[in-house]
């Protein structure tokens, strides 16, 4: 839905308001929003009418009656989103609170295309809305994908192992089918926010690494997804390192991904997939250990540089391969071991705690954050009352 222009003291800023700081009593939220009495009901009853407000409660009496504490209800409208990989696409039927309702996991080639995967991922997200009889309720379309995103046009810069996505327009395909606006996201800025998220969106930066695959890196500030002008803010995995000369598969040499990811150490390893180099690590494997620790402290080194420019409160590391213990305390040393003394001060560096479901309560995020912005708010409330 476009957004439009809307008053300091319309539904939308007093959901915000909600959405801020609730559950909040109705003198509380009239204080806050600055209303008079008639007009907050009023307000309250348009974003009742679109099931955005519902009853937390009443709060603790000091003598009185207790009063009744309000509440976003971000439970009712439902999100289809997509983590689309290398090697895998996982979908996902959440509200916009990440409450996961059904998902499915797809095995992808190696070399697959739009062609072959967008009309896969439409049948399967029908079904899995359809399983779950929360169709009629769906408001947008989350979609975390590899790489580069133009955000105007929808359009993704794909890494160079996914050749064919490059250029590739997500947006339309999607938005035609379902009727519903798409959202589109880099799937370690999807991480990174669902991250910030499960902190209970702390008023400070965080710095969410996925190391699945490949390796990147999605940095939150304020709130806000931090993309950088061109989209690549966070692109670690391409960094090159000094002295290394292992072959990338972005056809340069020394990039930290050819040395730590996912594919490098199933590589190193002699196995197949990332799959097979967490099976080894959780059996123990002595050489597998070794590996996946030396790779995570390659990555800590340059995550070091990172967390001393940006000197986040919280880093999170996630991914396949990122949560696995050896890599976790590698990366650990490395960024203790390079940071600036400064930076290092009470940081909070661990796993994601989000398991297979991190990016979806990320891009459920994102798309509370869209749907449920004054603006859009508004323009909901608006079409309503022309009906």
């Amino acid at each position: 839905m476009p957004a439009t222009p809307s008053s300091p003291t319309s539904p939308g800023h007093v959901l915000a308001l909600l959405r801020a700081t609730g559950p909040l009593t109705r003198l509380e939220l009239q204080e806050l929003a600055g209303l008079s009495r008639v007009t907050l009901t009023e307000r309250l009853e348009a974003l009742r009418g679109l099931g955005l407000v519902r009853h937390a409660g009443h709060k603790e009496s000091s003598g009185g009656r207790r009063a009744e504490m309000l509440e976003v209800d971000d439970t009712g409208s439902t999100a289809l989103v997509a983590d689309l990989g290398q090697s895998h696409a996982t979908l996902a039927v959440v509200d916009l609170r990440g409450t996961v309702f059904a998902r499915e996991h797809r095995r992808l080639p190696l070399r697959h295309s739009p062609t072959e995967v967008v009309p896969m991922l439409l049948d399967t997200g029908r079904k899995l809305l359809r399983r779950t009889g929360r169709a009629e309720t769906l408001c947008a379309i989350g979609l975390s994908v590899p790489g580069q995103i133009d955000h105007d046009s929808g359009v993704t810069v794909a890494p160079p192992t996914m050749p064919d996505w490059n250029g590739a327009a997500l947006r339309e395909p999607f938005a035609d089918a379902l009727g519903v606006p798409v959202l589109l996201e880099n799937d370690a800025n999807a991480l990174a926010f669902g991250d910030f998220r499960a902190l209970d969106r702390p008023a400070a930066t965080l710095v969410g690494v996925k190391v699945g695959t490949g390796i990147g890196a999605g940095v939150v500030i304020s709130g806000r997804v931090h993309r950088g002008v061109s989209g690549s803010a966070g692109e670690i995995g391409h960094l090159r390192i000094e002295g290394s000369r292992q072959l990338c598969s972005c056809g340069r040499r020394g990039c930290v991904a050819a040395g730590a990811g996912g594919q490098a150490l199933a590589r190193e390893l002699g196995v197949r997939t990332t799959a097979d180099v967490v099976r080894l690590v959780g059996h123990g494997s002595p050489e597998a250990i070794r590996s996946t620790e030396r790779a995570g402290r390659l990555v800590g080194t340059v995550l070091a540089t990172m967390v001393s420019i940006v000197n986040p409160a919280h880093v999170r590391v996630g991914g396949a391969i990122g949560v696995l213990p050896p890599f976790l305390e590698g990366v650990r040393r490395g960024v203790e071991s390079n940071a600036h003394p400064s930076a290092l001060r009470d940081l909070d560096l661990g796993p994601s705690r989000l398991g297979e479901n991190g990016a979806f309560v990320g891009l459920a995020g994102l798309v509370a954050d869209e749907m449920l912005s004054p603006a859009t708010v508004d323009a909901m409330v608006a079409a309503r009352q022309e009906v």
